[in-house]
């Protein structure tokens, strides 16, 4: 979306809808105006029509009266349709920027969800539905009230108290309402992200048992939530109650007080029956207004929670293009801690690779390896140092631009709804099949594809549901080979992967290091270190070794001695001067270790 550098989506969103605004704003006016019809139409029908006796004037009249209704008609048509294509329009401008916010969100370790895209379907509802019409015909309540005053100042007096009484009792209403209804919408947004959290684990919550505890405690919030909504439709079902009751005694009231002055003949029957039409236009905005109150609260709620998701997660401003990178990666004095916490994850990571390198990356759990992997890709932003590719900045990179010369593969494959080919090619609508092809075959998987039912074509379903973990793991390999990118991170990539997946990922690596890949492998078996050209060693967030693999392997390898104890505990005895405590995931790494 185009805007100001300065400034958020909303800014740019304000600037385009002031011609739209206008238009609405030209329609209210026609319509307001053409309003005047009915009175006018009575008054005339009364004063001179019945005193004269000429039918042809009532003729004329009725047919002039007729075609003013008509065109009114037309235009609050064309206003709704208007309303309905703004609300249409604000959700294909601000639904991308929505959705880019909350993948940044969730990079920075915000929980994954989509109320920003109900929030902005709960404000495009509200668009199209009466409260915007009361908004824009408001303006002309004053007009109205002024006019009837002009007919005679007791019925002025009558209608302006009841507008101030109408609108008096719809700032109550709110500030009533508003704690409840804040309250409840806050509840019921979580509620909806524990049950999304729930979904997503329905297989451990019927494994274990776990659904009886979870629904206690989630239908206990949600009671609390439907308490607080049940309240504030209290008070919003007494509010209209009385805003109805009210609306139609002043129409009576106003009817007998006109009534009154045409006996007194201050007023002429005409007039009396047009200020009652006259009040009961002036008082519609207000009663709309108290109808949709509670819509409004919600849709103002919603704008607000999305225009603070803009403002605290801005997009990165615009860059100039760079060249293709050859892979040269460096780490500068790496640091990264989360906020909060004690102690970085990260501190002082420094190295650096030649395009078409490998590394392997060893340590304990917990040692920092799947944050270097995101910090090495650039979605997460160091707290210290710098991730150089080619010599930029990684992190400054646009993903856009970047994006097509990286390849990852996560320790949590999820595969998207969709085709193999469409997630091969990374949702890409006009993918290169040949390409396609070249990604499952330097994966390995391309015999396993053509097996499938529709082989390239099949639908693996929600999150590759249809297919079993190791599959999943090695398409998502050949995802992360599309296009033989540059920089290739791969943690833990053969977790879920037989001996023949792990020999097929070893060739891929082999493959990526052959087109110029620099290589990235997180892992906690050595055995599919082979085609690493170098190993990192870390623990506590910190380098422990680096270097070529053979020299690094060399320092992990226990001493020679005439009776060597047992291997795995020769091995911890060797690390515990520059690595106590993580020999048991380094000692399956040694010559002779027993298979894990």
């Amino acid at each position: 979306m185009p805007r100001d550098p300065a400034g958020t989506p909303f800014d740019a969103l304000k600037a385009e809808s002031r011609v739209g605004l206008a238009w609405l704003l030209l329609f209210s006016f026609c319509i307001n105006l053409l309003v005047l019809t009915s009175p006018i139409y009575m008054m005339q029908t009364y004063d001179r029509v019945l005193a004269s006796g000429h039918h042809e004037t009532l003729l004329f009249m009725t047919l002039i009266a007729g075609v003013a209704v008509l065109v009114m008609g037309l235009l609050e048509m064309v206003r709704s349709r208007i309303l309905g294509r703004v609300g249409g329009w604000l959700e294909q401008r601000l639904a991308p920027e929505l959705i880019s916010a909350g993948m940044r969100g969730a990079l920075r370790g915000l929980a994954p969800n989509a109320q920003s895209l109900r929030d902005l379907a709960s404000v495009r509802g509200f668009i199209g539905g009466s409260g915007v019409n009361a908004a824009l015909d408001s303006p002309w309540t004053p007009i109205f009230i002024t006019v009837i005053w002009l007919m005679h100042p007791l019925l002025g007096i009558i209608a302006l108290g009841a507008a101030l009484i109408l609108l008096l009792a719809a700032l109550i209403g709110e500030a009533v309402a508003r704690r409840p209804v804040q309250a409840a919408q806050k509840l019921a947004i979580s509620n909806v992200h524990k049950a999304d959290s729930a979904l997503r684990n329905a297989e451990v919550f019927h494994a274990m048992g776990m659904l009886p505890g979870f629904l206690r405690t989630w239908v206990g919030q949600n009671d609390n939530a439907i308490g607080l909504q049940r309240q504030a439709g209290d008070r919003h079902a007494a509010l209209t109650g009385f805003s109805k009751f009210f609306r139609l005694f002043v129409q009576i009231l106003i009817l007998g007080a006109g009534a009154y002055l045409v006996l007194q003949q201050e007023l002429t029957p005409g007039g009396m029956i047009a200020a009652s039409i006259l009040l009961g236009r002036a008082l519609a905005p207000v009663d709309q207004a108290i109808g949709a109150w509670k819509a409004f609260i919600a849709a103002r709620d919603a704008w607000g929670r999305l225009n603070r998701l803009l403002t605290a997660l801005p997009s990165l401003p615009a860059t100039l293009p760079l060249p293709a990178p050859t892979g040269a990666l460096a780490c500068e004095q790496l640091v990264f801690q989360q906020p909060g916490a004690d102690r970085p994850v990260l501190a002082g990571i420094s190295f650096a690779l030649a395009p078409g390198e490998v590394l392997g990356v060893l340590g304990p759990s917990a040692a920092g390896k799947s944050t270097l992997c995101r910090l090495l890709l650039g979605t997460w932003q160091p707290t210290r140092g710098h991730v150089r590719l080619d010599g930029a900045d990684v992190f400054r990179w646009p993903a856009e631009q970047l994006g097509p010369f990286v390849g990852y593969l996560p320790q949590d494959v999820e595969l998207l709804t969709g085709s193999v080919t469409d997630n091969i090619a990374r949702l890409d609508p006009e993918p290169d099949p040949d390409a396609v092809v070249a990604a499952a075959v330097s994966a390995g998987v391309h015999d396993l594809i053509l097996r499938l039912p529709q082989g390239y074509e099949t639908q693996i379903g929600e999150g590759g549901s249809v297919l079993s973990g190791g599959q999943r793991q090695r398409i998502g390999l050949a995802r992360a080979l599309y296009r033989q990118p540059r920089l290739l991170v791969l943690d833990e990539p053969n977790a879920n992967l037989d001996t023949d997946g792990e020999t097929a990922l070893q060739r891929a690596i082999l493959n990526a290091k052959g087109w110029g890949a620099t290589v990235i492998l997180v892992t906690h078996a050595p055995r599919v270190l082979a085609p690493a050209d170098k190993l990192l060693v870390l623990q506590d967030g910190q380098v422990r070794l680096f270097g070529p693999r053979e020299e690094v392997l060399a320092k992990l390898s226990p001493p020679t001695a005439a009776a060597p104890p047992r291997p795995r505990m020769v091995v911890q005895q060797s690390l515990q001067p520059a690595s106590a405590g993580f020999g048991g995931p380094l000692s399956a790494a040694m010559p002779g270790s027993p298979p894990r």
